[in-house]
């Protein structure tokens, strides 16, 4: 297999409401779309989400655009192929930049699928149909606004409500929600926000029967997070910590945590992503599935590698009009009874792009082809 061309569309969506973290406020998601087509004239899609800012992890949409154009799509070109897995193995030189590798890389697993003629799902032994998902809910302005949102949430059969936290807005939010939803699966994200001085905060969370409590401490922390997890009953879960399965050999070797958040573009596309999933399983790590603002094609994506056994608990994957007014893909993704389907519309990850939905949303478009010898 071989990759011949490929198409680059710069993407806009506007986003239904701003969505508040500790990190700041976002009102629209960039992000890119990358068509690889091979010798065959077989196509596959891969979602580029890096955020304009490095305030999650430090790799910016403009140094990803970068690292692709200089080093990844001609290290692409140069290959011949018969797996996705080798895409892994052949970007291993290229330190970093998992958000522009997973692009290319979740590219081309969807391109292998649709060239065997079977659903993305076949490749990971999947069977569920359907999926069960959380939703993610931004800093609210004030209780009102907190609990109608929240209301409105439980109301659409999400299943498990993550609650972005920071520092003097935290504990009030959570025990409001915990009042009013005594049994709903709750759970608290810090993005990083807090240190180790601030462990009493938690310890008071320890009594709200939380899920697990998201991120507390700096992306490149373990030790603090260990000792916190050593003083809780209430899981920690690590997300901004983990880009490889080495981090989640530290983390368990530590005992930082007792959860994964594992989103397929921050450990660099699917590859890693089963590795870590393996460890996970072996070492009794609970792991779900986080999203990134993702477009229908990363959303598609990550309900195929989420409708595996080992996924049990909801992910961060939410109907596309959580987030979007509007999708560029068919068919989107539209919550039922609290899940959402496995879309196998079409081979591999089972959505196409819709091309006016490109032509709208679309404000750059790019190709690439190999260099002639």
């Amino acid at each position: 297999m071989k990759i011949v061309k490929i198409k680059q569309f710069q993407m806009k969506l506007p986003l239904v409401s701003a969505f508040k973290t500790s990190y700041g406020e976002r009102t629209e998601k960039l992000f890119d779309l990358f068509l690889l087509e091979d010798e065959k004239g077989y196509q596959g899609v891969g979602e580029l989400v890096s955020f304009e800012q490095a305030d999650y992890i430090e790799e910016t949409l403009r140094m990803s655009r970068q690292i692709l154009i200089d080093e990844l799509i001609p290290c692409l070109f140069r290959m011949e192929f018969s797996h996705p897995q080798e895409i892994w193995q052949a970007f291993q030189p290229i330190q970093g930049n998992f958000m522009a590798k997973s692009a290319l890389e979740t590219a081309v697993w969807d391109l292998y699928a649709r060239r065997e003629k079977i659903s993305l799902q076949n490749l990971f032994s999947a069977t569920k149909e359907s999926v069960s998902v959380g939703v993610s809910m931004g800093i609210q302005p004030d209780a009102t606004s907190l609990l109608q949102t929240a209301q409105s949430y439980v109301d659409q059969g999400y299943e498990r409500i993550k609650l972005k936290i920071a520092p003097g807005n935290d504990l009030g939010p959570l025990r409001e929600l915990r009042a009013h939803f005594p049994d709903l699966q709750l759970m608290a994200d810090a993005n990083s926000a807090y240190t180790l001085a601030d462990w009493q905060v938690f310890k008071e969370m320890d009594q709200l029967k939380l899920s697990m409590i998201e991120q507390p401490f700096h992306p490149r922390d373990y030790v603090d997070h260990g000792e916190l997890q050593k003083r809780l009953k209430t899981p920690i879960c690590l997300d901004e910590n983990i880009r490889s399965l080495e981090d989640v050999k530290t983390a368990h070797a530590l005992k930082s945590c007792q959860a994964i958040n594992l989103k397929i573009p921050r450990v660099g596309g699917i590859t890693e992503a089963r590795r870590i999933m393996d460890f996970c399983q072996q070492n009794q790590l609970l792991v779900w599935l986080g999203g990134m603002f993702e477009s229908g094609v990363g959303r598609a994506l990550n309900l195929h590698l989420a409708s595996q056994s080992l996924f049990t608990f909801p992910g961060d994957l939410s109907a596309y009009d959580r987030y979007f007014y509007d999708d560029v893909v068919d068919p989107k993704a539209v919550l039922e009874n609290g899940k959402l389907k496995v879309p196998k519309k079409h081979y591999g990850i089972g959505v196409t792009l819709e091309e006016e939905k490109i032509k709208k949303y679309c404000y750059k478009e790019l190709i690439y082809k190999p260099k002639e010898k």
